[in-house]
């Protein structure tokens, strides 16, 4: 196998240390940046540091301030933008042209599928992860041609210290919310995350391009 570079962005964090543990063993040269990331001084110094990138994981996070649509704060409508939406927009537009040059190259987004099916009183955190996916579909299809595949994986009801802390996960409230609205009828382990990361980045993955592919347990089946 032959070691390739990964970065992955704000690693400290949501997916970020399960998918850093599941390239390292795999024997690659795991870059990660520190979360928060949201400037593009901040996104352009770690693609520089990180030197030629065969692989980029987009790992950006922002927990959602739940509100009805006539209460959402102009402030956090702007925060979920500038944690989720403009910086995956710096790091593609940064990472891109060598990738051209090399016609090659994987581009991986951990996003979410909470915009396919949309969640009541979270209609900016749906914005700004529907933001997201459109984003990587359009940008799949215009690097396809050069051997560059983009695609997200659209998760939910899956663990993660950033959405799910270990006391909700014991909520006896909560476990009947995933009982009565996710087929499978349980959280997802992180390492399912991993595992299709990892797959989509690897050498055998080269005609899914553009994709979201959902990792919630059937709830947007």
């Amino acid at each position: 196998m032959t070691t390739k570079t990964v970065l992955i962005t704000c690693a400290d964090r949501y997916m970020g240390p399960v998918i850093k543990r599941r390239f390292e063993c795999e024997g690659h040269r795991v870059v990660c940046g520190a979360s928060p990331m949201t400037t593009e001084a901040e996104v352009e110094a770690l693609v520089t540091a990180a030197g030629d990138i065969d692989i980029v994981i987009a790992n950006l996070a922002q927990p959602p301030m739940s509100a009805p649509v006539q209460n959402i704060a102009n402030a956090d409508w702007q925060a979920l933008f500038d944690a989720l939406v403009h910086p995956l927009m710096y790091l593609v537009r940064a990472v891109t042209p060598a990738m051209l040059a090399r016609q090659s190259g994987k581009i991986i987004a951990v996003t979410s599928a909470a915009p396919v099916r949309g969640i009541p009183n979270n209609a900016a955190y749906c914005a700004a992860r529907g933001a997201q996916n459109s984003f990587l579909k359009a940008v799949g299809l215009e690097l396809a041609r050069s051997n560059i595949q983009v695609n997200a994986v659209g998760q939910n009801y899956v663990n993660n210290d950033t959405y799910y802390p270990d006391d909700l996960l014991d909520n006896p409230k909560f476990l009947d919310h995933v009982r009565r609205n996710v087929p499978t009828n349980r959280i997802g382990k992180a390492e399912e995350t991993a595992e299709l990361v990892a797959y989509l980045a690897s050498d055998n993955c080269t005609h899914i391009v553009g994709a979201l592919i959902p990792l919630a347990g059937g709830w947007i089946t």
